[in-house]
């Protein structure tokens, strides 16, 4: 069987140097090793809240991230850990907001689905499915109106392809030609609902048809692939000729959120979709297609071991958010009137 497979395409190095691969090798390392720690000290640790891991995603994340400037902006989703971590957001600060400590990205009050770290251009993840897409929309008006050149990245699932706000989105940015780009993480389920059942077609990226903009359509799981595209719709963006539907074809390897069993999905399914994991793809082709060594990618995996565990420390050793510190960040217009 097929588990609807993505379009799969060889890696493609050419033109690509190896400071630049090595980079979204390490992104991609750190992301997944972020998130695997994090699933053991929910399991281990009084961890306040909940997560959302994109295990079997960093491909996207990283392939798009890569092909922006530290200026430009990006909106996340419930599911972000890997698109802050892409987009530079220190991840000292990330882990300790899991702890909902005063030292993390968002003073302790944010967690896991309200990362945000705006000197990043990492406007927030968010909780609800889809609030993300108009807010990047608001992001490249901004850019459009103040001249800046910057562009604003979307990333969302195939669920919220079915949200109202994507049309609406869709249709005003094309109109207005936004320097935006919508990046359809599909990872084949919206919770527990396929997206074979939840969509008239199997391609979402035809829907752009419907907004006179390009629809793309790439394997989400080859990071060299995701990032090519990706920099044909930025540059497509910052030339004022405006937005662009990226639809990666991905999977998340584990459940919708920490500890769900997700059995709603054949097991064959997942093995056949482990069998396509972005990393060892990319660990592989590198090794096989490119000048790098097995000993620089252990490094790589080693200083990134270190960089968790030292996250951890960092995390655990922080000052605890107090009831009131909401009040730190609350302007009172009245008393200063």
């Amino acid at each position: 069987m097929e588990y609807n497979l993505p379009p799969i395409c060889e890696f493609d190095f050419s033109g690509l140097d190896t400071d630049l691969l090595l980079s979204m090798y390490r992104r991609m390392l750190q992301a997944r090793e972020f998130e695997e720690q994090l699933y053991y000290l929910f399991l281990t640790r009084p961890m306040p809240g909940t997560m959302h891991q994109a295990t079997g995603q960093e491909a996207v994340a990283v392939g798009v991230s890569s092909a922006l400037q530290i200026s430009d902006y990006v909106t996340s989703t419930h599911r972000g850990h890997a698109h802050c971590i892409a987009k530079g957001v220190p991840i000292n600060e990330m882990m300790a907001e899991m702890f909902a400590k005063r030292t993390g990205s968002c003073k302790g009050m944010g967690g896991s689905m309200h990362l945000c770290d705006f000197s990043k251009g990492m406007l927030g993840a968010f909780g609800i499915v889809g609030s993300g897409i108009p807010i990047a929309a608001g992001a490249a008006l901004s850019a459009l109106v103040r001249e800046s050149g910057q562009v604003a990245v979307s990333f969302f699932g195939d669920g919220a392809m079915n949200e109202g706000v994507f049309h609406e989105t869709l249709n005003m940015a094309s109109l207005w030609k936004l320097p935006v780009l919508f990046v359809c993480e599909n990872n084949q389920y919206a919770l527990s609902m396929s997206v074979t059942e939840s969509s008239a077609v199997s391609n979402l990226a035809e829907r752009s048809c419907a907004y006179a903009i390009p629809g793309v359509r790439v394997d989400g799981n080859n990071v060299v692939a995701v990032y090519r595209e990706a920099q044909k719709a930025v540059a497509r963006a910052r030339a004022g000729e405006g937005p662009t539907l990226l639809e990666c074809v991905t999977y998340r390897i584990r459940g919708h959120a920490r500890f769900e069993a997700s059995s709603y999905r054949n097991a064959g399914e997942v093995e056949a979709w482990k069998k396509l994991d972005p990393i060892i793809r990319f660990r592989e082709a590198m090794l096989q297609s490119y000048q790098v060594t097995q000993s620089q990618l252990d490094r790589i995996s080693n200083e990134v071991d270190l960089e968790i565990k030292d996250a951890i420390a960092y995390a655990e050793s922080g000052p605890e958010v107090n009831p009131e510190d909401y009040l730190l960040y609350v302007t009172d217009e009245a008393n200063h009137a």
